[in-house]
């Protein structure tokens, strides 16, 4: 059971860098900062849904 929570943290994780990667992107070329504030708001929702994955996994795995 630990396996899937640590794939479903890596998943999420690889979702946290592609919304970084479209806030940059935003940043970049210029874009409204409203839709940078929702791609910051995102992205620390991700991580903070990655860290509880990684810790309930680890917690399962008796680690």
């Amino acid at each position: 059971m630990a396996i899937v929570f640590n794939i479903l943290a890596i998943l999420v994780m690889v979702a946290v860098v592609v919304v970084l990667l479209k806030g940059l992107a935003n940043m970049l070329r210029g874009g409204s900062g409203n839709t940078s504030n929702k791609l910051m708001q995102a992205r620390v929702a991700l991580q903070f849904v990655a860290i509880v994955l990684l810790m309930f996994g680890l917690w399962l795995s008796g680690g």
